[in-house]
């Protein structure tokens, strides 16, 4: 097992992340056991952030101590690994669907350093008083507007990184996805340098992550 990113090792079929809460499985992932430690097994096909790693990311914006926004946190299954990634940070979880909160809150009881928000990402301003220091935004929302709530966020919470996974299909369905995610990164790049355009297939049809660093 060799570490490829700080929290994140390769294992010889994929990717997994020190488990943080031993013995707890989030989405019936693999637990393996390692000089003394556990690591949880890290699905592509569940995360579009494995699916990155798993794809080439070059530049990893997670450390520790990071305190990560993350935008669109569904049911848990990244931001629990994100959690494990850095455990000396604090992961605000944001997710706007009910139904999904309730798996959410089971995760975070168990994941301490995540914090369940009710909300909707187009109106930072609404949350705002519940979020510390960020030093990353993770955004995946199925939402047309998907720039700019990014941007919006940013503005709010000042971090130095932006990871933001564009989903076309929801942005413009009619539109060849080349042509969407062209015009969806155009809309940041006054923002923020663009490290990394990674496409997500096989994993993810019609998806890419951009990895982003904010201008100074």
């Amino acid at each position: 097992m060799k570490e490829i990113f700080p929290g994140v090792y390769r294992l010889r079929s994929g990717i997994a992340t020190e488990n943080n809460t031993p013995g707890f499985r989030v989405y019936d992932e693999k637990l393996l056991k390692m000089e003394g430690s556990e690591y949880r097994t890290w699905d592509p096909l569940r995360s579009k952030l494995a699916a990155a790693i798993m794809n080439g990311l070059t530049e990893f914006p997670f450390k520790r101590n990071s305190n990560v926004l993350y935008l669109g946190a569904s049911s848990g299954t990244t931001p629990s690994h994100v959690s494990d990634i850095c455990p000396d940070g604090t992961i605000y979880a944001l997710e706007y669907a009910k139904r999904m909160m309730r798996n959410l809150f089971i995760v975070c009881e168990k994941k301490k350093n995540m914090i369940p928000i009710i909300g909707d990402a187009r109106f930072p301003e609404r949350y705002a008083q519940v979020i510390g220091p960020v030093d990353v935004i993770y955004q995946d929302i199925a939402q047309p507007n998907q720039a700019e709530i990014l941007l919006k966020n940013t503005e709010k919470f000042a971090p130095r990184y932006a990871m933001l996974a564009i989903k076309s299909r929801s942005i413009n369905a009619v539109k060849s996805p080349k042509q969407v995610f062209r015009e969806e990164t155009d809309k940041l790049r006054d923002r923020f340098d663009i490290l990394q355009t990674i496409d997500l297939q096989p994993y993810d049809k019609d998806h890419v992550l951009l990895n982003l660093k904010v201008k100074k």
